[in-house]
């Protein structure tokens, strides 16, 4: 059974950086696509980046570009997001997910997940 682990969230004052970890246990996941979503108090569920089954692309959203970069470390089932620049905006539940049947198409769309990690508070505030 996969198991998804989050760490890493925080508080952290606008300008400032965080690093956020997704282990995976259960499974060796390097044929699944895996992702970062976040949620924030009152809103939907939001892609913020991710990468293709193969792992050959990265995809995010338009509201992070140039602020947060996702990464991966094969031999330890583990994806990484480093989000820079942080703004009040992110503030948010930030989950990751793992799934073997996302496409380009559906990505972006929760549904097509079929692992979610518990997720980790992301709170920038001054």
């Amino acid at each position: 059974q996969v198991q998804l682990a989050e760490s890493g969230g925080g508080l952290v004052q606008p300008g400032g950086s965080l690093r956020l970890s997704c282990a995976a246990s259960g499974r060796t996941l390097s044929t699944y696509a895996r992702a970062w979503f976040r949620q924030a108090p009152g809103k939907e569920r939001e892609y913020v980046a991710g990468f293709s089954r193969t792992g050959g692309y990265t995809y995010y959203a338009d509201s992070v570009k140039g602020r947060f970069t996702i990464s991966r470390d094969n031999a330890k089932n583990t994806i990484y997001l480093q989000m820079d620049s942080l703004q009040p905006e992110d503030t948010a539940v930030y989950s990751c997910a793992a799934g073997r049947g996302v496409i380009t198409s559906n990505l972006r769309n929760g549904a097509a997940y079929d692992h979610w990690g518990q997720g980790t508070q992301v709170t920038v505030t001054s």
